[in-house]
């Protein structure tokens, strides 16, 4: 298997040139990004906030550290969209230009679309790790079967490539910017980790981090899969017409706050991380519902 370095300039064909220019940053990242092929991974960025995102913006730059990024993000806000496969229209993947001038592709599909094309050959070269994120708000418990974020990365855990969700549990309806930088440095840690130890491919890591200070962070937990409670409410209203149309309103979820699942360490003020599996089989029901009878007559 593969290592890959946490120090891109360990390369010894490369060493003596990027010592050199180490101190100027604009060459640095476009050295990272050049390098392909020679030992760095090949990291695939992706998110369901859409492709100028600050979150995703981010995660790229730490993730350039340890690798070569691409990145192929919706060109619009996905959330809540759910795994998505689109069939019946084209696709378009378009080049554009983010805040700090790296190049990205914006997709029109949803994010498990833009890992697909990305996989199928849109994105060039083999990828290594798919890493999907950050969010700004956490996905624990029943929320990976909505998250953009998440199904994200059970589409690479599909094609059999390594996966990681990252999201950060900021307040519900934060107003004004995030500080991305912890939970970016977080999502290098774990992909660095996975990539260089023996792990399947078709699990996925969801990784939450607490939207608190830094220093109040407890440390790191691997929880499983908690319960989220919704409070969801229907609401109601007219259009100028008279016509009823409807939204789904509510208060934001809270959740079973057990001790060793995503939603109890979170808040907690731990790190979370859940392996997550594509197999949803309740395989302890297998035998009771093997007992029934299943009469073909009716």
């Amino acid at each position: 298997m593969r290592k890959f370095s946490n120090n891109p300039f360990e390369l010894p064909a490369l060493n003596l040139f990027c010592l050199m220019i180490s101190s100027i940053k604009n060459m640095y990242n476009q050295l990272i990004f050049l390098l392909d092929g020679i030992g760095l991974m090949h990291i695939l960025v992706t998110n369901d906030d859409g492709v100028y995102a600050p979150g995703l913006l981010a995660l790229a730059q730490e993730l350039r550290k340890i690798g070569k990024v691409s990145i192929l993000a919706p060109d619009r806000n996905w959330s809540a969209s759910g795994h998505v496969k689109t069939l019946n229209r084209p696709l378009r993947a378009k080049p554009v230009v983010l805040s700090d001038g790296s190049q990205a592709l914006a997709c029109d599909g949803a994010p498990s679309d833009c890992v697909a094309l990305a996989m199928l050959g849109v994105v060039e070269g083999p990828i290594d790790v798919v890493v999907s994120g950050i969010n700004p708000n956490a996905n624990i418990g029943h929320d990976l079967t909505y998250s953009g974020t998440v199904t994200a990365a059970m589409e690479a855990a599909i094609s059999g490539v390594k996966s990681v969700a990252v999201s950060l549990d900021a307040p519900e309806y934060h107003s004004g910017p995030l500080d991305y930088s912890f939970a970016a440095a977080v999502a290098r840690k774990v992909t660095l980790s996975l990539i260089n130890h023996s792990f399947p491919n078709n699990i996925l890591l969801n990784v939450n981090i607490p939207g608190i200070d830094r220093s109040q962070i407890k440390g790191w937990r691997v929880s499983r899969q908690g319960l989220r409670i919704y409070r969801d409410e229907l609401v109601r209203r007219e259009d100028p017409r008279g016509r009823p149309y409807y939204w789904i309103g509510g208060d934001a979820p809270t959740g079973v706050p057990e001790e060793g699942t995503d939603y109890g360490d979170l808040v907690a003020g731990y790190i979370s991380i859940t392996p997550i599996q594509l197999d949803l089989t309740a395989h302890k029901l297998l035998d009771t519902l093997r007992s029934w009878e299943w009469s073909s007559d009716e």
